[in-house]
């Protein structure tokens, strides 16, 4: 399993974000606390995306090495400034391409996109699903991984108009209805506002000081961090956080 992270809030660089922690993301790449059967490590790739000061269209850095190898990051890190990010280091489900394009976060305009976990029967059980989707959406996936069509259909329902905790609540819920075992932790942010699910894998929130953090793991000891129950949908900005349950959903439904 992958581990991700979102940050909403005041200006902070990427290193203070993503490195220092005592349980930071770097931390999580080599020593991950519960990755729940799947896998040891996160080394097949990491990336980071992050919205410039004023500006609606994030920038990114992936790479298909693990996060502790790469010394250009960690340096850029402590000069890159945001009060959005989206940030995830990744271990591959056995049999995907470990390639750039296969690394998290996913982007397309304003949107980033992370999926933590794997679809069971990956191709076969997704089958039904992809064909409703525009040809070119298949076509243009980056790379030909469950991770990369689950974006493909939160894509399709936010250019359609969804808001992003509907569209995660959506293709969740029809995922889970043709492939029951999926782990399911979706996280999207759009620079003002995020959302996320848990699906058979842990994610914490922590809010506060005009801010809120969202990880696989918390990333420190502090008593501020909340247990995102399994099978429900976060939505979050700078100064608000729900949690709702998923919506259901049927077979014939989806």
């Amino acid at each position: 399993m992958c581990r991700h992270l979102a940050y909403l809030g005041p200006l902070r660089d990427l290193g203070t974000l993503l490195l220092d922690p005592p349980h930071s993301l770097l931390r999580q790449s080599y020593a991950p606390a519960d990755m729940r059967g799947g896998g040891t490590v996160n080394a097949d790739g990491f990336g980071a995306g992050w919205y410039p000061d004023g500006a609606t269209t994030p920038i990114r850095y992936r790479r298909a090495i693990p996060i502790w190898a790469d010394a250009t990051f960690a340096a850029l890190a402590r000069e890159v400034r945001s009060s959005a990010v989206l940030a995830a280091v990744r271990s591959a489900t056995v049999g995907m391409p470990i390639v750039d394009t296969a690394c998290a976060p996913f982007a397309t305009g304003r949107w980033l996109f992370s999926h933590n976990g794997m679809v069971t029967g990956w191709p076969e059980s997704m089958v039904t699903l992809a064909t409703r989707l525009p040809v070119t959406d298949l076509l243009t996936l980056d790379a030909p991984t469950d991770s990369a069509l689950l974006w493909a259909l939160v894509r399709h329902r936010l250019t359609a108009g969804d808001a992003l905790g509907r569209a995660l609540g959506a293709v969740t819920a029809q995922v889970l209805a043709t492939a029951p075992a999926s782990r399911l932790n979706l996280l999207i942010t759009d620079g003002t506002a995020l959302a996320a699910t848990t699906v058979h894998h842990a994610l914490a929130v922590r809010a506060g000081d005009g801010g809120v953090l969202v990880c696989s793991e918390p990333t420190d000891s502090s008593r501020d961090w909340e247990p995102v129950p399994d099978c429900h949908l976060l939505t979050a900005t700078p100064s608000t956080v729900d949690v709702v349950p998923i919506p259901t959903t049927t077979a014939e439904e989806s």
